[in-house]
């Protein structure tokens, strides 16, 4: 299958590096849906939005078939400041489009522009530009409030650019291929006192660095090892001054896994860890644990049209060999829909010595090169899920 888009390509670049320059947190890409949604209403597709606040839906119909999917792409940026010399750099300050959804988008408006004019489909297609998929759950907000009953899909389909693959590479597997995240912050609380006089107050420094250990061996412990989980502690507080034993420090950390039962004997050993260490050193432990993303799953038959789309378009097409511990809010669809979740190769040929900067860096920048593969793989997609004859 050949698909010509490359009379596209200059606009698609153009549009991604303006994005780029104008980087919007989760809930706030007004600008960035204004742009959506002005594209899709020049290419003649029903627009509608306001979903989660700043979603955008384009709706494409085509012939006589009730069948229908939905194309997802995400727009928002990160909390984190740029540090690039690009000409098309962030001009936000302290927002930074890190993990490439800028290119997302502009790949997701390059496929609904080209399956308008082509039309090699027979059924719907429902463009979904979702906002707030880093941490904030704009997935999981367009669901409840009624994604799929308003706009109803077979099946789903999205791509995440990926650094470690090779640019004309693309790998998806059935089930998981992105981990459940989940949050824990704990507080650790004594009297607090004089760090010459010890004796007379819980320490709860002492508690804190005891209890870091501890989180740090309960993968290892209480997860069956044919089974994958990490823990990392990312944050701890506590103290102000020198010679003043703190009244409180808090730990805050995250717990990646595949399956919801290492997540219950995770929080659990987390607890128990939390509760013996306070028991211990005559403090208190307060624990907040939320799981805020569950695990990315694939389902098999979208995976081999996903994979076969991948071929159809000269892309280097195979099974992921093993799932990443990052997480990803297309997940709330999946629980919804059967679907797929593709990697898309944006890195040197050799990966491991490219160069690239890798997602969430502060220089990370999308490859612009990776664009026409996107644009065909989800037009392929389409496509094949759609099939006209």
């Amino acid at each position: 299958m050949s698909i010509a888009i490359d009379d596209l390509l200059p606009e698609l670049v153009t549009l991604r590096r303006d994005l780029h320059a104008h980087p919007e947190l989760g809930f706030e890409e007004r600008r960035t849906a204004g742009i959506v949604a002005a594209a899709l209403r020049l290419i003649g597709l029903e627009v509608h939005e306001g979903l989660a606040g700043t979603g955008v839906i384009g709706t494409l119909r085509h012939g006589r078939s009730k069948r229908s999917i939905g194309l997802r792409a995400d727009m928002d940026a990160l909390p984190m400041t740029e540090q690039s010399e690009l000409a098309h750099a962030s001009r936000n300050a302290g927002v930074h489009h890190g993990c490439g959804h800028d290119g997302h988008t502009a790949m997701l408006l390059g496929a609904a522009r080209q399956l308008a004019r082509t039309r090699n489909f027979d059924g719907t297609v429902h463009f979904i530009f979702q906002p707030a998929e880093e941490g904030k759950g704009g997935a999981r907000v367009m669901v409840e409030q009624g994604l799929f009953d308003r706009f109803p899909c077979d099946a789903v389909y999205a791509l995440h650019n990926w650094p470690d693959l090779a640019l004309g590479h693309a790998q998806t597997r059935a089930g998981p291929i992105m981990a459940a995240a989940d949050r824990f912050d704990i507080a650790l609380r004594g009297r607090g006192g004089h760090a010459a006089q010890p004796h007379r107050t819980p320490d709860v420094l002492l508690a804190t660095g005891q209890l870091v250990m501890q989180l740090n061996t309960i993968v290892a412990r209480h997860v069956d090892p044919m089974e994958s989980a990490v823990l990392s502690v990312t944050r701890i507080q506590g103290g102000h001054s020198h010679n003043v034993l703190p009244a409180e420090a808090t730990i805050t950390g995250t717990v990646r896994s595949f399956d919801p039962a290492t997540q219950d004997r995770v929080e659990a050993a987390l607890r128990a860890a939390a509760a013996g260490v306070a028991l211990g050193h005559g403090v208190t432990a307060e624990v907040s644990y939320v799981r805020y993303y569950p695990a990315t799953v694939n389902s098999e038959a979208e995976v081999a049209l996903a994979l076969e789309a991948a071929a159809d378009v000269g892309l280097h097409a195979s099974v992921a060999p093993r799932p990443a511990f990052t997480a990803e809010d297309f997940a709330f669809l999946l629980r919804e829909r059967p679907g797929a979740y593709l990697w898309l190769g944006q890195g040197g040929v050799d990966p491991g010595a490219s160069g690239e900067r890798p997602l969430h860096h502060p220089s990370y920048d999308f490859n612009d090169a990776a664009i026409p593969s996107g644009v065909r793989w989800f037009c392929a997609v389409a496509e094949r899920a759609l099939p006209a004859h």
